[in-house]
């Protein structure tokens, strides 16, 4: 009885085939990754400009801007016209909540940012501030 040789691969063909698709991931992986770093902090910036517009709204309805970002979801003061966003004030893209000061710094009428990757005052690169 003879016995037939099946069609299909060896051991060494698989083998080879998955160093070639490591390596090739080990080539793409960082460019990827570095995108998903950048287009989080676009959401950042965005975000940020959506709780300025609110917070401008809210200005405009009840004559000063609020003591804290959930006075946009659930307020008492009078003519409040709100809510003001969509849903529940949202966290930064890190998972953080954002950090919001009103009177800001520097005469201005508020101050609003994200600490950024690493969630902390200062930084660079990812772990910037992003400020508004």
């Amino acid at each position: 009885m003879k016995l037939k040789r099946g069609l299909g691969f060896t051991l060494i063909e698989l083998l080879i085939v998955l160093v070639i698709l490591g390596l090739l991931a080990s080539l793409v992986a960082p460019k990827m990754f570095s995108k998903v770093d950048s287009s989080k902090v676009k959401t950042a910036e965005t975000q940020l400009k959506l709780l300025e517009t609110a917070l401008d709204t809210y200005r405009l309805d009840v004559g000063k801007h609020p003591a804290s970002l959930d006075e946009l979801i659930k307020g008492t003061a009078k003519n409040w016209d709100g809510p003001y966003l969509p849903k529940e004030v949202p966290l930064d893209p890190w998972g953080n909540p954002y950090v919001y000061s009103a009177p800001g710094s520097d005469g201005k009428a508020f101050d609003l940012r994200s600490y950024g990757k690493d969630g902390k005052s200062g930084g660079e690169g990812d772990d910037a501030d992003l400020v508004l």
